[in-house]
């Protein structure tokens, strides 16, 4: 196979419908709410949303998926045709249809019709399987995963797994890296004593893993973040959330799901993914979820998969579309230490992002010498996207970041507490489009070169000692 391997997704795909309205009265012959309708828009769900999230960015996807001849099975596919490539089992039945009914954004009623089971898959299945960077398993209840069985157990002996579970659905296979359930399905697929508490659901989910034999189990929590735990005792790991993201939560496991998946095809560590697929959920919440009209536009996606400034300059628009206050900041964070994280977690608590502009390995050197930088503009940039007060990192070559400025356009530009506003050459820019340059306080003793100096003259003496 050419090119990278792609993400495989299976699971059960749904088309997810959306009436939105106003409601200003009741009904006169019920106490039921009259909803004018005002919108309405309709998108693939459940496992055809996964595949569509994991797929941005230009990543190659395949979707395994039961589909039949229905009018639902025909709008899924015109709406997924160009962003994953489609592998069908038949579908007996017609394809679920999932309606929520919203009144002034919140929803009233959803209305579930239709359904069918998937037939036998083919040995094109086995073979996308096998091929696969890594699967994400969207199990919505309807039984895909389990036609596929045979295909997942074999394959989650060598590739990555995530499997995001359903009451109704089918068991995870064993040797599955990761699986997601929500507070919800976990508290019904391991009912325990009811309670809501950290220490309740650590519990839950490292017997989840024990019964299901997976890796590890993470329970998404809302607000609370995702809690990670394994096989028997120990102490689970809570990954928090970025920030508190008002809007839709529909479809955020999934793009949790797809983000986790992603992470691991790349070749993160379970936790490394799971904070990065943290901060994806918490960003498409923000955006509108599921029903944000960007996620379904028609053009092809702005630049390769690969292209360090696509994420960023999406993010920004897409933060200042809604109003938001775009931050950014910049530097050439070579030994990423506590003066940085400081600047960061602040700098993020100003408006609603933070994109870090990031000096390239040339521009490092050409400012600071030979021998810098420590760490290339890729490993630079990894450790960065992997901390939570960030959403984006764009690489610039030149030795301001006026240019990437100019095409991000921040509101607030943010710098330590070792420059003033006035010796900011960005300072000029920036008022161009009515944007703002602040200085925050910077940790006293904290840099990068008094780190390299303390670990040189370590090391000189290391050498100096006898034995060495």
């Amino acid at each position: 196979m050419n090119g990278p391997q792609p993400i495989a997704v299976v699971g059960d795909v749904l088309l997810d419908e959306d009436i939105e309205g106003v409601s200003t009265r009741l009904a006169p012959d019920a106490p039921a709410p009259v909803v004018d309708v005002t919108a309405g828009r309709r998108h693939p769900g459940g496992a055809g949303l996964a595949a569509a999230l994991a797929a941005r960015g230009g990543r190659d996807v395949v979707l395994v998926t039961a589909l039949g001849d229905d009018d639902a099975s025909e709008a899924v596919r015109r709406d997924l045709r160009g962003r994953v490539r489609l592998l069908e089992i038949p579908l007996n039945g017609t394809l679920p249809v999932k309606t929520r009914v919203l009144a002034g954004g919140r929803p009233v009623v959803r209305i579930d019709r239709g359904g069918g089971t998937p037939g036998e898959p083919d040995d094109e299945v086995r073979r996308a399987l096998a091929g696969a960077a890594a699967i994400l398993v969207a199990d919505y209840g309807r039984h895909t995963a389990g036609a596929l069985r045979p295909y997942l157990e074999d394959a989650a002996r060598r590739t990555p797994l995530v499997w995001d579970p359903h009451p109704e659905g089918d068991p995870p296979v064993p040797g599955a890296r990761l699986v997601t359930p929500n507070a919800a399905e976990a508290r019904a697929l391991h009912p325990g004593a009811g309670e809501t508490s950290l220490g309740a659901y650590a519990e839950r989910a490292a017997r989840l893993a024990e019964r299901w034999r997976a890796a590890g189990v993470a329970v998404t929590l809302g607000e609370r973040g995702v809690l990670l735990a394994r096989p028997g005792t120990g102490t689970p790991m809570l990954v928090p959330v970025p920030y508190r993201a008002a809007g839709d939560p529909c479809g955020a496991g999934d793009c949790f799901a797809a983000t986790a998946t992603a992470a691991l095809a790349d070749g993160l560590l379970p936790e490394e993914a799971l904070q990065r697929a943290v901060a994806e959920a918490a960003a498409f919440v923000a955006a509108g979820g599921a029903g944000n009209p960007d996620l379904w536009r028609t053009e092809p996606p702005p630049g390769p998969a690969d292209d360090p400034a696509t994420d960023a300059f999406a993010l920004a628009e897409s933060v200042r579309a809604r109003g938001g206050t775009v931050v950014a900041t910049g530097g050439c964070f070579d030994l990423v230490h506590a003066g940085h994280v400081g600047l960061l977690e602040s700098a993020r608590r100003i408006g609603d992002c933070l994109i870090v502009c990031l000096n390239s390995d040339a521009s490092v050197t050409r400012r600071k010498g030979p021998g810098r930088p420590l760490n290339p503009a890729a490993d630079r940039a990894r450790v960065l996207a992997a901390l939570g007060s960030v959403d984006a990192v764009v690489v610039f070559d030149e030795d301001t970041p006026e240019a990437v400025l100019d095409r991000l356009r921040p509101d607030v530009w943010v710098k330590g507490g070792d420059y003033s506003v006035q010796d900011l050459p960005e300072a000029e820019a920036l008022r161009t489009w009515g944007g703002q340059a602040v200085v925050l306080p910077y940790l006293d003793g904290r840099s990068t070169t008094l780190l390299t100096r303390r670990a040189a003259k370590a090391a000189v003496g290391a050498l100096r000692r006898p034995g060495s």
